[in-house]
This record gives C-alpha cells, structure tokens and sequence, in this order.
C-alpha cells in the first residue's frame, strides 16, 4: 500500500496541528508497512525531497509565483502539489502498487479532487475543524468559501476521518455527509516528549522565573483567539483567588488579541497574578508543564484538544470545559475535571477542587497516563488508519472505478492513460483553476519562521482559518 499525504504544513513548517498530526500519523504507518510520501509546501528550514528517518518520503514544492492572499495562495499550492504528484504517479503507474491520496482539511482538496478523477483512484479525507465551529456560524464571504470547501471535501472523499465523536456529528449536521462514512480516530500523543530526566533543583530554578516558591501555577496553553476561551478564565481568577490567594495564572501563546487580554488583566488590579509568556515550543514547554499545579483548556468550540492530552502525558492535572472532543479526552473524575464551556464560576469551581485536593488529583493523573497507552498511542491510532485504507481500497477494486482508472488493475488502464496524457501532464501540470472569492486575506506566517517574540503578532483572523 502507497499513500499520498496531501498537507499544506508538515515540520518544520508548522502553522497549526495538522503538522505535527500529519508528522506523527505517517511515520507510525510506515512502521506497518504502508510507503507513506507527504506533499506540502516548501520551507526554507528544510530539503525540497528528502526521506527521514522513519522512512516517510517528504516532497516539498514552491508555488510558481507570489501569491495575493491566503485563498490564493491555497490555490497556488494545490496547482504545485498536483503537478509534483502526477510527476511521482507517472513514475509508479506501470507497477500497480495500491495507492491511495490522503488530504487533509479543505487546504488539500483541490489537488485531491483533480487527481482523484483524472487517475480514478480512490481519495480519502481527514477533516481537522469546521469554519462553522470555529466561528459560532457563517458570517463573510470567506467563511462561506471555505465552509464551501468543507463541504466537497467530505462529498469527494471515499471515506472520511474525524478526530471524536463530536466531530463526526459536526460534519454529518453540517454537511449531510453519512453517518456510515465516517471513522473515528483520536489523535495521539508521544508521552516520551515529557518523559526527560530532570531533577527536583532543575523543577524549582524552572518555576522561579515565572512564579514564587509558595504560589500554586495554573497554566494554559493555546492560541489566542476567541474560541480557546482565555477570556474565561480571566474572568474566574478573582473567585479562585478568593480561596486560593497564591494561585498564579501563566498564559503560554500568542496572537493580537494578547493586548486586549494584558488590558484586562491591569484593569482588574490582577497584574502579579497573571504571567503572559509568549509562545512556547518543545523541551519549555514540556519543562512548563511539569512545574504547573494544573493545566486549564476553557474552550468554547474544540474538535478534540490535543494540548490537554500533552498536559496528561506531563503528569500535570488537567481542567477541561465540556465543549466538542474535549468531554471525549477528559473524563470527568477519572483523567481529569470538567466544567461547563462558557462559565466562569464552573471554571473557577473545577480549579478549585484540584488545587485543594491534591490527593484525588495525582489519582486521576495516573489514570489518565494509563489511558493514553490504550486509547490514544500513534501506534494504535495509525492501525486503525490502516485499516481505513485497506478499506476503502478493497471497495474500491470492487466498484466501477476500478474499470475505468489509469491505475493496472484492470484491462484497459494503459489505454485510457494514453487518451488522456497524464505523461503529458506530469510535465505542464493537470489542475484545473476554480473561481476563488476576491475577499483579500492575510497569509499566515509559519511557527517556524518566526522568533518565539514575534508570535504574538500573530494576527486572530489569520489564526482561525488554521485549526
């Protein structure tokens, strides 16, 4: 089995989560066998074509001119990741190895839509968030466009992958798409990434900078945009501090609105008690983590919630809003503490009783530990991706597709590429351009591209179209 992994991010180009997701799936498939070759955008940072050591094939492609902005810059992408795909298809075409186009979220569908059709091979789709959610609803034309996208993603794919429950019934509401046609797979964690050997002088000099030796750190990791709910707890801190006087709040992220929230926090007189970090990344992070009292996602929309899974996986106690996937990861009174999504009191209620009971907490530390071995291992999670894929592509062999696709499957198939000259396209590119909305919108600019200072400067607009 060969799969294509069409993504626009992958490391260390990294602007959301479906980076490290694309990053961690693939090299746990081919560890089962599966030749995994992700195509993505170009990046400075990193070779044009490379295999890494997992044995993950990496084929990064430019954009042939400068883009106006991020739809066009979408369409652009997909134009060049169609022509490096053709290029490695022709390559292949002859052997008849079992393949299969993988894309992921509505920035990879049009490229996986000209491919699907024009090689007759079967697509399947991993959709990561919804622009309805992310948004509370429709509201401007570029919402409408990207909804839009949503929307043929899941009729073109083959079979479609959510990441919880919450979102299989997001994207079956939304887009009607088949109960019957959606799988559920988690996304995963590597507990090793916090399981580094670190001693109790190194814990203290680590808290030291961002809190007193007698305060209690609640932390929260996360972009700042409106849907993380950052606001929420800000607006519980004075009734946690009222039966926790040493609690300290340390806000890990970036992104414009980190002024609005810096605001806040001098009008309410809460200044010592709100620590603003910036944006954190690798071996500081996980250092952050291990010093916190507790790790606090106070989401309003959340398709799953990857960070509380790494809060678990650094034995940091965790509070969880009940919104989306998020009552999925956490459950309440045995991996973590929920409260109600939108409630400050809730929220201040959920802290409060992991701070004061340290005892019921370190329980449910251990117990979410042990469920990330059973239910959200990579190695698990990319089993049960294999198995989508075997699938789809016994389906596939058994449906008209297979008698009219370039692919060796059946008879004819040298024939019908003759007619359309995929060699021919392998050079001048296939793709077929579609109208995009002339509303004008920022590019994101990637993670890695960026001093961890600049961040915060990270427009909101920009950040919600990702993830």
């Amino acid at each position: 089995m060969r799969v294509m992994m069409l993504s626009w991010e992958y490391p260390p180009r990294i602007v959301g989560g479906i980076s490290p997701h694309v990053y961690d799936l693939s090299k746990e498939l081919v560890k089962r066998g599966i030749e995994v070759h992700v195509v993505t955008k170009a990046t400075p940072q990193a070779p044009d074509e490379e295999i890494e050591p997992s044995g993950v094939h990496v084929h990064r492609v430019h954009l042939e001119h400068e883009p106006n902005d991020f739809m066009h810059e979408i369409q652009l992408l997909n134009q060049a990741i169609d022509k490096r795909v053709r290029r490695l298809l022709e390559d292949w075409r002859e052997e008849g190895q079992p393949t299969i186009f993988h894309a992921h979220d509505w920035l990879s569908l049009d490229a996986a839509r000209e491919l699907k059709y024009e090689y007759q091979l079967p697509m399947v789709a991993t959709v990561h968030a919804v622009e309805h959610g992310r948004h509370g609803g429709i509201f401007s034309d570029i919402s409408k466009a990207i909804h839009e996208q949503e929307y043929w993603l899941t009729y073109e794919a083959w079979r479609v992958i959510v990441c919880s429950d919450f979102m299989k019934n997001e994207v079956h509401n939304l887009f009607q798409c088949p109960m019957d046609k959606i799988d559920v797979i988690y996304n995963g964690v590597d507990p090793g990434k916090f399981e580094f050997e670190w001693s109790e002088q190194d814990r203290l000099a680590q808290k030291a900078q961002i809190a007193l030796p007698h305060e209690k750190i609640v932390v929260y990791v996360g972009r700042f945009v409106r849907e993380k709910g950052i606001q929420v707890l800000l607006n519980s801190a004075h009734i946690i501090l009222a039966q926790e006087p040493d609690a300290k709040f340390v806000i890990i992220g970036g992104g414009a609105t980190k002024e609005h929230f810096e605001k806040f926090v001098r009008w309410a007189g809460l200044e010592d008690k709100v620590h603003f970090t910036g944006f954190m990344k690798n071996r500081a992070l996980h250092q952050l983590y291990r010093v916190a009292d507790v790790a606090v996602f106070p989401s309003l929309y959340e398709p799953f919630g990857i960070v509380a899974l790494e809060a678990m996986a650094a034995g940091t106690p965790v509070v969880a809003s009940d919104a989306g996937g998020l009552s999925e990861v956490v459950k309440h009174d045995l991996t973590g503490t929920r409260c109600y999504s939108n409630d400050a009191a809730s929220l201040a209620w959920a802290v409060l009783r992991v701070l004061q009971d340290p005892s019921r907490s370190q329980n449910l530390v251990q117990n979410a530990k042990l469920r990330l071995k059973v239910e959200f291992d990579w190695g698990l999670l990319a089993e049960k991706t294999a198995r989508v894929y075997d699938q789809v592509w016994a389906e596939f062999l058994g449906s008209y597709w297979a008698d009219k696709t370039l692919w060796p499957v059946t008879p004819g198939a040298s024939e019908r590429a003759e007619r359309l000259q995929v060699r021919d396209k392998a050079v001048t590119g296939g793709f077929v351009a579609r109208p995009r909305p002339q509303t004008s919108i920022p590019m994101p600019i990637p993670r890695d591209l960026l001093p961890d200072e600049e961040m915060d400067e990270l427009p909101d607009e920009t950040a919600d179209i990702k993830l």
